[in-house]
């Protein structure tokens, strides 16, 4: 009897439990909780924090008070140097890659990795 009770009890403070730590369904609204310098907790919802406005300034529209240079990103059309050297290996067994054979086929003497003398190199093992 004694050991049932104490299930009984285990049992209700596990539901109790489980009730107060489940959040509030009746609103959607995340709570953030933040700690401010004198450890108080304040409570923002979601829709406290959508409506903070942004803290940026759009260049485009504000051309005139703009003191700041814009740098923009500058796009190559050119393919980047390729990083490879011709170092005598002549077998697609000693590449790496399609775009290794390839660079040794069209710039290496001596290469034996295009049989067929179709242009492409290493059809089997790399550029298939």
């Amino acid at each position: 009897m004694k050991n049932t009770l104490i299930i009984i009890m285990l049992l209700v403070l596990v539901f109790v439990g489980y009730k107060v730590l489940q959040p509030d369904s009746s609103t959607n609204n995340a709570t953030i909780n933040v700690a401010t310098d004198n450890s108080t907790v304040s409570d923002f919802t979601s829709i406290d924090v959508d409506n903070i406005p942004p803290t940026y300034v759009d260049v485009d529209s504000n051309l005139e008070t703009a003191s700041t240079s814009v740098v923009k990103p500058v796009i190559s059309t050119q393919p980047a140097a390729p990083s490879f050297v011709c170092d005598g290996r002549q077998h697609c067994s000693q590449m790496t890659s399609c775009a290794e054979a390839t660079y040794f086929s069209n710039h290496c003497p001596n290469t034996k990795m295009d049989g067929n003398h179709d242009g492409v190199p290493c059809e089997q093992q790399w550029c298939n």
